[in-house]
């Protein structure tokens, strides 16, 4: 496989994909990522952790429809052209 624009789009693609399907209750949670954690005081900067729960929150929230288009896309143009 050779190394192309299309082949990085496809893995990040996947990557998006794969923040998408992380789900709250049954993955982040158990790791420590819920959104009860990480609950800073007014005023305060939220750490990283936190910034990375609300980007992938966001993600799963605002990505959900686009990313069915650009997998369906992505799925037709493997099949036409390999």
């Amino acid at each position: 496989m050779a190394f192309t624009l299309y082949s990085l789009l496809q893995a990040a693609l996947l990557i998006v994909n794969a923040v998408a399907v992380l789900h709250e209750e049954r993955f982040l949670r158990h790791v420590g990522w819920g959104s009860d954690q990480g609950i800073g005081g007014f005023g305060e900067e939220p750490g990283i952790k936190a910034q990375l729960t609300n980007l992938i929150r966001s993600v799963r929230t605002v990505m959900r429809v686009p990313l069915i288009a650009v997998n369906s896309i992505t799925i037709i143009l493997l099949l036409l052209f390999g």
